[in-house]
């Protein structure tokens, strides 16, 4: 009796708090005045990116402490026994940077002359320590299948949040190779960015043990120099080029944020649309993009980047991206572009009436929500405001499919590809699809009526 009393009186305060009680949630779980993210002996943020050839190569980031110089990465042909006999030793390369959590050493190290759909077993040292051993395939032949992961911006909130969502991606995705995120993984600019970098790496979770993973960068990955001054400029944040290895073959004018690589059937094209809008590489980024898919040997094309080419967010209009890049996207007929930046979520085909591709996706995994403009709502279908959102897609032959799915899992946007000869024929899957989401709410709990949540 005195326990379910209990439970009652329990139920009963936490029905009391309700919305009229609740406050906004700080952008980090870390209380002020605690270093929860200091570098130590250790090795963390350890992640692995595709090389150019992802059958035959990757590479490594992670940090440690700043005793830590050039440490060594191993790697093994995984086998099913524990000695899986003498590794391989391949030496980094290290750069320091200090942030509120200490000094810390990043390391990177390039992995390469790896044998095609093989599962390697690799491990990063620290100061008289190793990660532990973690395993990744590498790329198989263009006609194997493929399942890959498409994360909207996750910015906010990233532990808080974001973590159910990565986590929901692997029960729907447990065969995924590779993960891509559209850009602004973290806000930046509150005094707190090293602690925002260490929970977007515990939000990713067990993500980077398991696949490779091929970020784009977005305007939160840059901060304003020289601010409120006739010099103000975009600079791309000390952080970005430590956290990720990428494979180094971008656009004149922007190599740290731009790059490609071949992943089975798929070439991935990665694009800054912060550099091309606000650093004057446009036209630099058109030509290259030209470039890369001119002779591109793989049966599908993808291209990421964070700004929309068509903004479904009210006063937003990239005019130099479509100016510059969207008629290379359609005249190379890349298949689909996913992209971030506007935090809800939208789909559109593109330019030529009749033709299936590019179809254009904004998606948002994160907490922060905007409202869609009215174009939107009569330009793009589906679309929803006030959800957070991940992507699978499946490439199988001649035949790609796309899933938009919420949080829980749900069904959002389904959509298949079928390639007939050089053609794409759009197949609409609407079975199992949930209905329309729309922002229920006419201001955020700090009182913004032009977002949802924040």
């Amino acid at each position: 009796m005195m326990l379910a009393l209990g439970a009652l009186l329990a139920g009963a305060a936490f029905a009391d708090a309700g919305p009229a009680q609740r406050k906004a949630e700080p952008n980090t779980l870390v209380p002020a005045g605690v270093m929860r993210y200091a570098p130590g002996v250790f090795p963390d943020r350890i992640v692995a990116s595709p090389s150019e050839d992802a059958a035959t190569g990757f590479a490594v980031a992670w940090r440690t402490g700043g005793a830590v110089d050039a440490p060594w990465l191993e790697i093994v042909e995984a086998g099913d026994s524990p000695d899986m006999g003498l590794p391989r030793h391949v030496r980094s390369t290290t750069r320091a940077l200090t942030t509120e959590n200490g000094a810390a050493h990043h390391h990177r190290a390039d992995v390469d002359g790896l044998q095609p759909d093989t599962l390697y077993a690799w491990r990063v040292q620290g100061e008289g320590t190793w990660s532990p051993w973690r395993q990744l395939r590498t790329a198989a032949a263009a006609d194997a299948p493929l399942t890959l992961l498409y994360f909207g911006d996750t910015q906010n909130k990233n532990a808080s949040l974001v973590t159910r969502v990565a986590l929901e991606a692997l029960r729907h995705a447990p065969d995924a190779r590779l993960a891509l995120y559209a850009g602004d993984l973290v806000s930046g600019g509150d005094g707190e960015d090293d602690n925002e970098w260490g929970e977007w790496f515990d939000a990713a979770g067990p993500l980077p043990s398991l696949l490779m993973v091929a970020p784009a960068a977005g305007n939160h990955e840059h901060f304003e120099e020289f601010e409120d001054t006739p010099q103000e400029r975009r600079v791309l944040g000390a952080p970005w080029s430590l956290a990720f290895a990428l494979p180094g073959n971008g656009a004149p004018g922007a190599e740290a944020t731009t790059y490609w690589f071949d992943f089975q059937g798929a070439r991935v094209v990665v694009l800054d649309g912060t550099s091309a809008l606000d650093l004057g590489t446009a036209q630099a980024q058109a030509r290259w993009l030209d470039g890369v898919l001119a002779d591109n040997p793989r049966p599908w094309t993808l291209a990421l980047i964070h700004q929309p080419m068509f903004s479904p967010r009210q006063d937003r209009d990239n005019v130099l991206l479509r100016e510059y890049l969207l008629p290379v996207l359609e005249r190379r007929r890349v298949d689909v572009v996913l992209q971030g930046h506007d935090h809800v979520y939208g789909r559109r085909g593109g330019l030529v009436e009749g033709r299936a591709t590019p179809q254009y996706v904004v998606s948002v995994a994160g907490a922060k929500q905007y409202r869609l403009s009215d174009e939107a709502r009569n330009t793009m279908a589906p679309v929803a405001e006030d959800t957070q959102l991940f992507q699978v897609l499946r490439i199988d032959g001649d035949t790609l499919r796309y899933e938009a799915r919420t949080a829980t899992g749900r069904l959002y946007d389904t959509f298949e590809l079928r390639a007939e000869g050089n053609d794409r024929r759009l197949v609409e899957i609407e079975a199992g699809r949930i209905g329309q989401r729309d922002c229920p709410r006419e201001a955020t709990l700090k009182g913004r009526t032009d977002r949802c949540w924040e």
